[in-house]
């Protein structure tokens, strides 16, 4: 999925965010942050919902045997399409995902892009509750609750831009009654790299019968 409004900063990014601003690098995390309606990841959890919406339509998918996976912002976009596509997402498997218990989050990371958010509260101290309300649309520790199908996480303990505490807050927020969690102990944000994609594939493997 091409994130909307991002881009030019390692990918060329084709899609505009219709609210006034096409890619641009930094500074999406407080755009519209005033109001859960006006966010910016609003926008872009919708068009990870859709595209599984779109996915099911295509000639040669098992609509039954979907999964969502993604790096980062991508394990971010995989728990909310699990969490908002009901039953039409199958399995879900968040790589050192982004977005998750963003209260301590934005007081304790210090890497961008968390920091965008620190640094305009430094600056707008008294929309400190709205600000906290919009991003509590958007957690993924929240969001988590929501998902009840198999769920394979992965964390780097040592990630200092998506912090080990927000990743396990969302894998224990879980509703899913299989759900594991691949722990890289030396690994920061790049976690298990392609090592971790090998181990993905084992695990719906497992459950799909990819190869059976």
């Amino acid at each position: 999925m091409d994130t909307r409004g991002q881009g030019s900063g390692w990918s060329i990014g084709d899609t505009p965010d219709p609210h006034g601003s096409t890619a641009a690098y930094p500074g999406v995390m407080t755009r519209g942050i005033h109001d859960p309606r006006e966010y910016y990841y609003r926008r872009l959890y919708t068009d990870a919902a859709r595209l599984v919406d779109v996915v099911r339509e295509l000639p040669g998918v098992d609509a039954t045997r979907i999964a969502v996976t993604g790096g980062s912002q991508g394990g971010a976009l995989a728990i909310a399409a699990a969490a908002l596509s009901g039953d039409a997402v199958a399995a879900v498997m968040p790589d050192v995902p982004f977005l998750c218990d963003i209260p301590n989050a934005i007081v304790r990371t210090p890497s961008p892009p968390f920091t965008e958010v620190t640094r305009w509260l430094s600056i707008h101290r008294d929309d400190t509750a709205a600000a906290l309300h919009t991003l509590s649309h958007i957690d993924g520790a929240i969001l988590a609750r929501r998902i009840a199908v198999p769920a394979f996480f992965s964390v780097g303990l040592m990630d200092d831009i998506v912090l080990p505490s927000g990743v396990f807050a969302a894998f224990h927020a879980l509703a899913s009654e299989d759900a594991a969690i691949e722990v890289y102990a030396y690994n920061g944000h790049e976690g298990g790299g392609s090592r971790h994609w090998a181990r993905q594939v084992a695990w719906l493997d497992a459950r799909f019968g990819l190869s059976g």
